[in-house]
């Protein structure tokens, strides 16, 4: 899938220090080591989505994988998209072109959290699932007090499906006609 201002692919081992920096500029993303960002633009490239600009810059990543006790369900570690790409797509572009690429390998159920108050991603999640003609179910899967010594937010995960062939059938169509 591309568009004028990103283009979307595989990562690439040589993404990782990209990746680090990247994050780096999207606060409140908790930041990783580059080995990190390393691993998850290698070990787990299969379940993560790119974006550059035209000029080759990595502008958005989105981190996934697939929980080994759920290999039907694809799990979103981290969403980042640099501040001049906001307002354009690209969030929404990577995530729905992601779904459609592990839906592939048998995904059927869409994973993340959300700490409360973080409207972007509340909002790009549930474009998503409308999207799917799915709805979430939610619970806090990491609580302040008793996870997070009560330095972080909690951590409410959502979780929405089975995606139905037809809405991945639906999908992929949009994904085609707007590429």
């Amino acid at each position: 899938m591309s568009s004028k201002t990103f283009s979307l692919r595989i990562p690439q081992a040589t993404d990782g220090h990209a990746l680090n920096q990247l994050v780096e500029r999207c606060p409140p993303l908790d930041t990783n080591s580059v080995y990190c960002n390393l691993l998850q633009c290698t070990d787990f490239s299969a379940t993560s989505i790119a974006a550059e600009n035209p000029e080759g810059e990595l502008v958005g990543f989105i981190s996934g994988y697939r929980p080994p006790s759920r290999p039907d369900t694809l799990f979103i570690w981290q969403v980042a998209v640099d501040d001049r790409m906001r307002g354009q797509g690209l969030a929404s572009s990577m995530l729905l072109e992601l779904i459609r690429r592990t839906a592939d390998a048998g995904v059927r159920w869409l994973e993340t959290t959300i700490s409360p108050g973080n409207n972007a991603s509340e909002a790009l999640f549930a474009r998503a699932f409308r999207e799917l003609g799915v709805s979430a179910e939610t619970q806090v899967l990491f609580d302040r007090a008793t996870h997070f010594d009560g330095l972080h937010d909690d951590e409410v995960l959502y979780r929405a499906g089975p995606f139905s062939e037809t809405a991945l059938s639906n999908l992929s169509k949009k994904i085609q006609e707007s590429a």
